[in-house]
């Protein structure tokens, strides 16, 4: 005879099957520990590389949301360390206040239409306007809640639609997920909020990982690769990392979750976008500001400490390469090269 349980929760995988997909997949979690150490980390879950390669940008940089008639323009108040994609936009970052973005894929995004005076920007520029602007959580959601303008989602340069929902943290520990749905932002505040996977919409995941939080933890998991089994999956082992202020230790335990939710190299599903093999791993260590960045084809593990980094208005982007199979260990700030600034992938339609 089935378990009542388990014939719930093959249900619950039945349902969550049905659900649009995205094969461009991530995870995202905050990991707490003891002295106020702080972490967050992500997974990138694409099914091609997505050409990624690290940027500095100094405050005092002059924007544009590139979104056409009434684009968004703006000036970096403070500078960043960023993850680009296709060279067309930031997904992922610190700043130098120790502010994280993290974006993520969700494909029941819904931006809306332009609004007759409201600014435009496009979709690629929305994590770099929260890294140029906000110092906390709290500032950039108490800015965003208003809608000072319009996400617009153009086609990447893949042809898929830049569909994503976002991810925020600060060195206070607290944490906030914003997505659009029918139209509107929805955000979700409080430390509370620690892990963000993809589909369906968070309220929805919250649900879920209710249920199995109350079936038995470690002894009945979910264990494929979509993302609502790899968000009960987070969450689980999230609330087992050893509590240590040991950076090392912290650092790798933070890494060692995200890689055991990651998807391996190979893994797609066609029809099934919410599973993609996992092509690099970002970690940030809020309090001492590092940024590390795990690649799914190197053996080694780079970090950028933000204290190496020269931030000042007027000092020139610069870049790490990496699309060229470029391969780094250990501290590379000496390894950052003059650039040009990227062009955020334009949404004129």
């Amino acid at each position: 005879m089935v378990h009542p349980k388990a014939f719930i929760a093959v249900s619950l995988l039945a349902l969550v099957a049905g659900l649009p997909g995205d094969a461009r997949a991530c995870t995202r979690c905050v990991h707490a520990g003891p002295s106020g150490t702080l972490l967050v980390a992500r997974s990138m879950d694409w099914d091609e590389d997505p050409g990624t390669e690290i940027y500095v940008f100094p405050r005092g940089m002059k924007r544009n949301g590139n979104a056409g008639v009434d684009s968004l323009e703006w000036t970096s108040k403070y500078g960043s360390v960023v993850c680009s994609f296709y060279g067309v936009a930031s997904v992922d970052g610190m700043n130098e206040k120790g502010l994280v973005s993290n974006v993520l894929y969700l494909a029941e995004s819904d931006y809306g239409t332009r609004i007759s005076g409201r600014p435009n920007i496009s979709i690629a520029a929305w994590c770099q306007y929260v890294l140029d602007h906000f110092a906390t959580v709290a500032e950039a959601v108490e800015t965003l809640k208003k809608e000072p303008f319009t996400v617009i989602a153009p086609m990447l340069p893949n042809g898929v639609k830049g569909q994503g929902h976002m991810a925020i943290s600060d060195p206070t520990g607290d944490s906030a997920i914003l997505e659009y749905v029918a139209g509107k932002l929805v955000i979700h505040h409080g430390p509370e909020f620690k892990v963000m996977t993809n589909s369906p919409i968070y309220s929805e995941q919250l649900a879920l990982n209710k249920y199995w939080e109350t079936i038995g933890g470690a002894a009945m998991l979910p264990g494929t690769s979509r993302a609502a089994d790899r968000f009960v999956r987070t969450s689980f082992y999230l609330s087992a990392l050893p509590q240590t202020a040991d950076e090392r230790k912290s650092v790798a335990g933070v890494l060692s979750l995200i890689r055991s939710v990651s998807v391996p190299l190979g893994i797609a599903t066609p029809g099934q976008p919410n599973i993609a093999s996992t092509v690099w791993r970002t970690a940030y260590d809020h309090g001492r500001k590092v940024m590390y960045f795990d690649s799914a084809i190197s053996p080694n593990v780079f970090w950028l400490p933000l204290a190496d980094l020269d931030f000042a208005a007027g000092a020139g982007v610069k870049k790490l390469a990496l699309k060229g199979g470029e391969s780094y260990a250990g501290n590379t700030a000496a390894k950052l090269a003059p650039s040009e600034p990227f062009e955020f992938l334009k949404a004129d339609q």
